[in-house]
């Protein structure tokens, strides 16, 4: 007697993935928003930070300063989900800062007409920055470190090495100390700015084009995706987006100087990265992100409560930044594979 029966196929055989506990994937997700809580606790029971750490005073300055360094973080997903790097995004946002303050002190315009030209100014950095990397096909690295540089040239020219202090309208130092339900305006504008930026990456197809992109530019354009344009404008969106920052900066501080806004920049960097092993580990992603800044500005409160060196929290950045780079492209790996 034969046996009729077929022999199996791939079509009828399949092979169940690996999947990894559940519990195993919340603490995958969760693990840097639990290390920021212990982190605080730490700083708050921490006898040289005890003292001055958990007040509502340092909090509010935490979270003013996180505000910064959130947004600028923000700005840079946009060209690192295409796989692009700008680095004038500090120098863009110490630019809008000076030329807002500028506009006003030195040219005495008035506060709205000083912020709009400061936008359309950071906009236009944008829009340089994409054109150069994608029409001309510069490196996108040495391209955004030269506008970085050439920014931080104009402003230290513009402002001749003094600190713009005068002429300020006092309503925007007001807002920028404005709280709400005891938290600072500018952190709850983060927050709104962060959520904009989660519904167009989660539930817009351009923002789903952008991740597309950076997974494999050369498949996207393949069915029809307009890489060069959504890169182009992704510069812009970030170059928006820092000088707003640069705006918000002024109102809290309410002075300006020139900088090449490197003390800016790498913090968000940071926060990125960080942000990338954290919510949806492996992938830039807008929540992540705001959690990786709220770390980075917690520990670094702490450093400086507890009596650490000014050089401290360049080494805590560098090494966060490294930190996270490296578990980032694991993480990234990791879900290619999987």
């Amino acid at each position: 007697m034969t046996d009729t029966q077929s022999p199996p196929t791939t079509a009828t055989v399949s092979i169940p993935a690996r999947r990894r506990p559940k519990a195993m994937q919340l603490l995958e997700n969760y693990a840097l928003p639990l290390l920021t809580v212990i982190v605080y606790a730490f700083f708050c029971l921490f006898p040289l930070s005890a003292r001055a750490f958990p007040t509502v005073n340092n909090l509010n300055v935490i979270l003013g300063s996180n505000a910064l360094i959130a947004l600028i973080a923000i700005a840079a997903i946009f060209p690192l989900v295409c796989n692009y790097f700008d680095f004038s995004l500090g120098a863009n946002a110490v630019m809008t800062q000076v030329m807002t303050a500028g506009m006003m002190s030195v040219f005495g315009m008035p506060l709205w007409l000083s912020i709009v030209i400061s936008l359309c100014l950071g906009t236009l950095v944008g829009v340089v920055n994409g054109y150069f990397v994608t029409k001309l096909r510069m490196n996108p690295f040495v391209t955004t470190l030269g506008m970085s540089m050439l920014l931080a040239g104009l402003m230290s020219w513009f402002t001749g090495g003094r600190t713009l202090v005068s002429g300020i309208d006092p309503a925007l130092i007001t807002f920028g100390s404005t709280r709400f339900l005891g938290i600072p305006l500018v952190f709850l504008i983060t927050l709104l700015v962060g959520l904009v930026a989660w519904y167009f990456f989660s539930h817009t197809p351009f923002g789903r084009s952008l991740y597309a992109i950076g997974s494999n530019a050369t498949a996207a354009r393949l069915v029809g995706l307009p890489v060069t344009r959504n890169v182009w404008w992704s510069f812009i969106v970030a170059g928006f987006i820092a000088g707003f920052a640069g705006v918000l900066q002024l109102s809290r501080v309410g002075s300006a100087a020139a900088s090449d806004g490197g003390s800016l920049l790498f913090p968000a960097l940071a926060a990125v990265f960080l942000g990338a092993t954290a919510i949806r580990p492996g992938f830039f992603n807008v929540w992540g992100t705001i959690i990786g800044a709220v770390f980075v500005s917690v520990s670094v409160s702490g450093l400086a409560l507890s009596g650490a060196s000014g050089w401290a929290s360049n080494v805590f950045n560098g090494a966060a930044l490294l930190a996270a780079v490296a578990l980032s492209t694991y993480l990234g790996r990791v879900k290619r594979q999987g």
